[in-house]
């Protein structure tokens, strides 16, 4: 799925237009930038957990050269998927995709 299909997946459930689907889809992925670039942790109860992981300084290697090069240390994003998430994708055969988006749809929101 591309930002494109689920730009257009918002447009479609909310009966939006795809201008205002594209700019609800935007600041989700802004507000998830803003606040993992603040340290913080993004937790969407039922979905998942994005968190910064460091990765500690290194010796690596110039793959056209084959000159050992100093890489830096560095945060990189993480996606930890939440209990709910997992048992939805990993469904039994016999519940059927339906029966997935109506779990889906009628769960409770938190606030």
């Amino acid at each position: 799925m591309t930002k494109a299909d689920l730009v257009e997946e918002v447009s479609r459930v909310s009966e939006l237009t795809k201008k205002d689907a594209e700019l609800i889809v935007e600041t989700v992925f802004l507000s998830v930038i803003r606040a993992l670039h603040a340290g913080d942790k993004v937790e969407l109860r039922g979905f998942g957990s994005f968190r910064l992981r460091r990765r500690e300084p290194r010796k690596g290697r110039n793959p056209k050269t084959g000159d050992r090069v100093d890489v830096p240390s560095k945060h990189v994003p993480y996606f930890k998927p939440g209990k709910e998430l997992k048992d939805l994708i990993n469904a039994t055969a016999g519940d059927d995709l339906e029966t997935v988006e109506a779990e889906v749809h009628t769960a409770p929101v938190a606030s």
